[in-house]
């Protein structure tokens, strides 16, 4: 044996079998085996190393998991896609020990870059979970505002988008495509393909409208036609709204450029208006106290603002009643906890009453003539 690359040519290695010399079908096994150490040595190392990348549990368990092998699965046969390459190149070498049948040449290439490029894109896919964690690097509160929110949805959302791109074309070539011709066809065919897509690219510029402008972000409650509710994801073709009854709305991103936007959650103060009926027979100095106890309980709140706004005054009387008008203005951060708040205010409201001797009028007790 002239040495191992280049056997005898009495050598056994040079016999054929099934168009494949036995020195090819050797080098085959070994690298079948070479791929198979290496895709676990791949899966092996690689979670050790986004692990330190990534600080969440969740995801560490779930997304790393489900992508080491498909990173495996991506190296291994990468590396034997680059070895058949050089297998099939040296074919050409004068007295080259390397045979295959012409079936195998042609198909057997592509065949490997098409796993690589699909393993490439599943790893790459699973591994979108990663801008939460990267987002949260930069955090220095580690609570997740609703600005933070929209950025990860939209960054996990182009993404997916690159990867889908970038994956295609590389399936495309891998199955032999020329992309050159494709693109072509692809122009000459554009604005067919343009009418035909029209909804998706007005959805696709109308989450660019979004992201930009930020009329709302993730976490906002909001107001678009007949929906309500609240943003939990924003993505390149639709936003998510979950409405107060917990179902979720799909909004197509075009409607959100078209219609009217009513942000609650951008609201500097929540008002509160409501009228109060007392007993006509109430002592008109014990009603001035009480209307003066109840503005200055309002302006003491911790949660009330815009108190040269605030009102507690009589404005009507009938036969029956003292009709007070009651205004002010919350500074609360959601529904919540206006509601605890006012339930507050509202007993305190009462024992001012109750202390004045005063006494709400309740029209369905029928008055004693």
């Amino acid at each position: 044996m002239d040495g191992l690359w280049n056997p005898s040519t009495d050598s056994a290695l040079r016999n054929e079998v099934f168009g494949f010399t036995n020195y090819t079908l050797l080098a085959l096994l070994g690298l079948l085996v070479l791929v198979f150490l290496l895709r676990q040595l791949a899966m092996r190392f690689a979670p050790t190393v986004l692990s330190t990348i990534i600080r969440s549990e969740a995801i560490k368990g779930k997304t790393v998991r489900d992508s080491d092998k498909a990173l495996g699965t991506a190296v291994g046969v990468g590396l034997a896609y680059f070895l058949v390459t050089v297998m099939i190149d040296d074919m050409e070498r004068m007295g080259s020990p390397i045979l295959m049948p012409d079936v195998f040449v042609r198909f057997l290439p592509g065949l490997l870059q098409f796993v690589v490029a699909i393993a490439v894109v599943v790893w790459a896919f699973r591994l979108v979970n990663i801008v939460q964690d990267l987002v949260m690097m930069f955090d220095t509160d580690d609570q997740l505002d609703g600005t933070e929110k929209t950025l990860i949805s939209a960054l996990q959302s182009v993404l997916r988008f690159i990867i889908i791109f970038v994956g295609a074309v590389f399936v495309a070539d891998s199955m032999g495509f020329d992309l050159t011709s494709l693109i072509a066809g692809l122009g000459i065919s554009g604005l067919a393909l343009a009418l035909a897509a029209k909804d998706s690219i007005s959805n696709f510029f109308g989450a660019i409208t979004v992201l930009l402008d930020r009329p709302f972000k993730v976490g906002d409650w909001i107001v678009v036609g007949a929906a309500e509710g609240e943003v939990i994801e924003i993505n390149l073709r639709t936003t998510l709204i979950r409405t107060s009854a917990d179902t979720v709305i799909t909004m197509p991103n075009a409607n959100l450029v078209n219609t009217p936007v009513e942000n609650v959650g951008k609201r500097r103060w929540r008002r509160w208006q409501t009228q109060l009926h007392l007993d006509i027979n109430a002592d008109g100095q014990a009603v001035e106290s009480f209307c003066q106890r109840v503005l200055k309980t309002i302006e003491d709140h911790p949660k009330t603002l815009k108190e040269e706004a605030s009102f507690c005054q009589v404005s009507m009387i009938s036969a029956t009643s003292l009709d007070v008008d009651l205004n002010l203005y919350w500074d609360v951060s959601g529904g919540v906890e206006e509601r605890q708040e006012r339930a507050k205010l509202i007993i305190d409201i009462k024992n001012i009453a109750e202390d004045l001797g005063i006494d709400f009028y309740d029209g369905r007790v029928r008055q004693q003539r």
